[in-house]
Parts: structure tokens; C-alpha cells; sequence
């Protein structure tokens, strides 16, 4: 058992003031793997209360200065780099290989593009004789999600600490060793204290708190859009700012003339690499009615040769979901699927073929989609993909964008044709033929995908305070 009992505040590890033991159950065993001390009121008080202190003089640090935090931090990240792959499988089921490459390695990006726009970012532009300066916004309060869960802690730490800003972080309360580790981590890079502080808790405990508080200026969320909604009407009393990554339901729009194969094997990749726990995952596959055979072919093989297994394993397989939570809603919208008139190619209710325990859940394709069925309008969140035809161009268009979501969408076809598309598909985000993601280019979605900006210079913006300088060059 992996024990995580106290937050980390004001540069130390403290006991919890009232908080509650929680147990991480690994979702491979079904078995308790780590605790945690589930926050107070009194935890969010004193760890805001740390931060508002450390802004005042973290705030005045110059650009040189937060950049050489930041590359001490890399230092002592790459030195971590195994506990924290070993936590990410253990804890919400992604392969090893896929932690240590996916979750874990490639994070490194995101600080360095942190240090890139750090470098490059205009502070203060002149407009006649006046002044318009960027200023860090304050205190922060990160919360972030179990799917990804060290990605989402860095593209909100880094931007955080390259701006100049203090924070709480509340990581989810099903993945928090990366977020213990992360402290550990800070801590040994020298850190200020208060600048970076640790609240382990829930959603409607700390999470809550956190929205709520009167000393925290901003809070940066990544979750679900019902999550978010509630997290927005907490903050609204305080008039903070909220920012926000949410739900997805993202399109893969197979055009006339794209090669079917290499769409449909992309498309069905970024849905399996982490068991579909993906807010961008392009789960629902819209290809030419006349072509829906030749699809259905090639995606059912490709999720008949998809393997399942143990976590800890190396290997290029899928793992369990995070929790018997999870695992269930995705059992329930694999037979509403089957109700509501989807063909099952592949897959289906219930557990792998000889699978007895953990939540896994058998790799899913379903046919003869229409996108008013359930399964093509809810995120479901687990290795499962829909193919649903269209007729034409507009009709492809038309329904990649009925969607309440508008996170990202992926786009295969000609060059010529793609071109055309891509202005018209209402998302954020939008993967031309195989175009994959990149820590300086912004992230983030239309509509109920939330609003704001990660990444680069457009998150190094998001914790920003804008303000004007009037007559800041006129001669005295």
C-alpha cells in the first residue's frame, strides 16, 4: 500500500486538519493500492492562505529567474521518471510502456514549451504614448482529472509558474500519486515555498472549496462538462476567472477519396491508446455510405487483433478502466448501443473472453450509427467506436458538428478536400490526415468542451491579467 497522508503547504509535507482516509482501489486487482487523507475546508484555507503570501514576492521574479525554476524542475522530473509511470498504471490502469512514453516522457515537451513562450512572450507593447503590460493574475486553483493525470497537472503548472502565479493543486482522488510525486519533485528543484501547494480531496470537498474561496483569483479545471458546470457556479460568486477543459465527442471525418485504411487505423489508434479514457478520442468514425463495408473490414480487424492485459506488463496492449464506475456506464452504453438498432461488429457487454476480474472491457465497434443514438451523442469514455455513414460532403460536415461538444475533430482525405473541410468543422482543435499534437500549438474546445486555452503562449495568456498604462511614455 502506497501511503500519501499529508498535503503538501507552504514547502512542507503537513498533517491534514479534519480530512478523511480515502483508498485507491488498482483497477487491475480491484484491490486497494494507495491512500490519501482526503482534505478539509481548514487544508484549502491554509494552503491559499500560503500561496496569497508567496504571490508577493513570486509575482516581482524576473523572466530569467522562473526559467531557471523551470529547467531545475526538468532536472528533477527525468530523475522520477519510473515512480511516476509505475503510479499512472497502478492507479488508473494504463500500460507501463504507455505511462512511461505517453504520460510520462512526453511531458517533458510541455515544459519546455513552457520555457519557449516564457522567453518569447511580449509582457509590455507600446500603443502611442501608453502601455499595455501582462501581469499574473494571482492565486490558482488546479484541478485536474485521473485520465491523463500527469499531462493535466504540468499544462496547468507550468503556464502557472512561467506567468508568475502561485498555486493549490487538487489532482483526482483516483489517480493522486503523480501529483505527490510532482510535489516531491518541486520540492527538491527549489521551489519557493507557497508557491506550489498540494490539497488532496474530491470534488465536492476540496474541489469545492477551492471554486468557492475568496483569496483564489482563478481556477483551472479539466474535467467533465458536468463537473465544470458545477465548478462555474461556484466560482461565480467571487467573480473569478474560470478556466476550463471539458467533455468530448470528437468526429474522424473520412472524405471521398482518403485511404480508407491508414484513416481508419489512425482513428481507431487514438481511441484504444489509453482504453478510450480521452477527452479528444475521435470516437465517433463518419466515412461515405458506399464505403461503410470497406470500414467496418479494417476496423474490425484491427479491434479483433487489440489485446488487454495487466497493467505492469510491457507490450503494446489496452488496460482495465479506471474504476467499477466507469466500467459500468460504459456496459450500460454498449447495450443501449445494441437497443437502440447499432450493429455489434466486435466486442460487446461484459468482460474479455477469459478476463474473470478488473474492470476491462472488451475493445467495441458498432455499424449503422445514426448520430441520434446515444452511444454517437454521449462520451462514453472506454474503447469503443462508432462508424456512421453520410451521404455527402455537407451531410459529413453537417454531422461531425451536431454535437454538443466541440473539442476536436479529425479530418482524412485529400489535400484539397481537407482544405476545405477544416474551416468548417466547429471544434478547436482540428488533425489533418494524421497531424498529431503539439505542446506549443493552443488546446482546448468550442461549446461544452469548455473555454480558455492550454499550451504555449496561448496558456502562458490564460494566466495573465491585462492592464492598461496610460501616458506611460509621455515625457515628464
Amino acid at each position: 500500500m502506497r501511503s500519501y497522508l499529508k498535503h503538501y503547504i507552504d514547502g512542507a509535507w503537513v498533517e491534514s486538519d479534519g480530512g478523511t482516509r480515502h483508498e485507491v482501489i488498482n483497477p487491475a486487482t480491484e484491490e486497494a493500492v494507495t491512500e490519501i487523507t482526503l482534505g478539509s475546508n481548514a487544508d484549502v484555507d491554509k494552503a491559499v492562505a500560503a500561496a496569497k503570501a508567496a504571490f508577493e514576492t513570486f509575482s516581482q521574479t524576473s523572466v530569467d529567474e522562473r526559467v531557471a525554476l523551470i529547467e531545475r524542475i526538468i532536472t528533477e522530473y527525468q530523475k522520477r521518471s519510473d515512480d511516476l509511470a509505475q503510479a499512472i498504471a497502478l492507479e488508473m490502469g494504463c500500460p507501463i510502456s504507455m505511462a512511461k512514453m505517453a504520460q510520462v516522457d512526453a511531458r517533458i515537451g510541455h515544459w519546455n514549451a513552457a520555457i519557449k513562450a516564457l522567453k518569447e512572450f511580449e509582457f509590455e507593447e507600446r500603443i502611442g504614448n501608453s502601455a499595455v503590460v501582462h501581469e499574473p493574475i494571482g492565486v490558482v486553483a488546479l484541478i485536474t482529472p485521473w485520465n491523463w493525470p500527469l499531462n493535466q497537472i504540468i499544462s496547468k503548472v507550468a503556464p502557472a509558474l512561467a506567468a508568475g502565479c502561485t498555486m493549490v493543486l487538487k489532482p483526482s482522488e483516483e489517480a493522486p500519486s503523480c501529483a505527490a510525486i510532482l510535489a516531491e519533485v518541486f520540492d527538491a528543484a527549489g521551489v519557493p515555498k507557497g508557491v506550489f501547494n498540494l490539497v488532496q480531496g474530491d470534488g465536492p470537498g476540496v474541489g469545492t472549496a477551492l471554486s468557492k474561496h475568496r483569496d483564489v483569483d482563478m481556477v483551472s479545471f479539466t474535467g467533465s462538462t458536468r463537473a465544470g458546470i458545477m465548478v462555474a457556479k461556484n466560482a461565480a460568486d467571487t467573480v473569478k476567472r474560470v478556466h476550463q477543459e471539458l467533455g468530448g465527442k470528437s468526429p474522424s471525418l473520412v472524405l471521398e477519396g482518403a485511404d480508407m485504411e491508414k484513416a481508419v487505423k489512425g482513428t481507431l489508434m487514438s481511441v484504444l491508446v489509453n482504453s478510450g479514457q480521452s477527452c479528444i478520442a475521435p470516437t465517433r468514425l463518419l466515412v461515405p455510405a458506399d464505403r461503410q463495408d470497406e470500414a467496418v473490414a479494417i476496423a474490425t480487424a484491427i479491434m479483433k487483433g487489440t489485446q488487454v492485459g495487466d497493467p505492469m506488463e510491457e507490450g503494446r496492449h489496452i488496460g482495465p478502466l479506471v474504476n467499477r464506475a466507469q466500467f459500468e456506464k460504459v456496459q450500460d452504453l454498449i447495450k443501449k448501443g445494441m437497443e437502440e438498432g447499432a450493429k455489434l461488429e466486435v466486442g460487446g457487454p461484459g468482460r474479455p473472453a477469459g478476463v474473470e476480474s478488473g474492470y476491462y472491457v472488451s475493445p467495441t465497434l458498432f455499424s449503422h450509427v445514426t448520430n441520434e443514438m446515444t452511444i454517437a451523442r454521449e462520451e462514453i469514455f472506454g474503447p469503443v467506436v462508432t462508424i456512421i455513414p453520410y451521404k455527402d460532403e455537407a451531410e459529413g460536415v453537417r454531422i461531425a458538428n451536431d454535437t454538443d461538444y466541440g473539442l476536436s475533430a479529425v479530418v482524412h482525405g485529400p489535400a484539397e478536400a481537407t482544405k476545405r473541410v477544416a474551416p468548417k468543422l466547429r471544434a478547436g482543435m482540428v488533425y489533418v490526415n494524421g497531424g498529431q499534437p503539439d505542446p506549443n500549438l493552443p488546446f482546448g474546445g468550442y461549446k461544452q468542451s469548455g473555454n480558455g486555452r492550454e499550451h504555449g503562449k496561448f496558456g502562458l495568456a490564460e494566466f495573465m491579467e491585462v492592464k492598461s498604462v496610460l501616458n506611460a511614455y509621455a515625457e515628464a
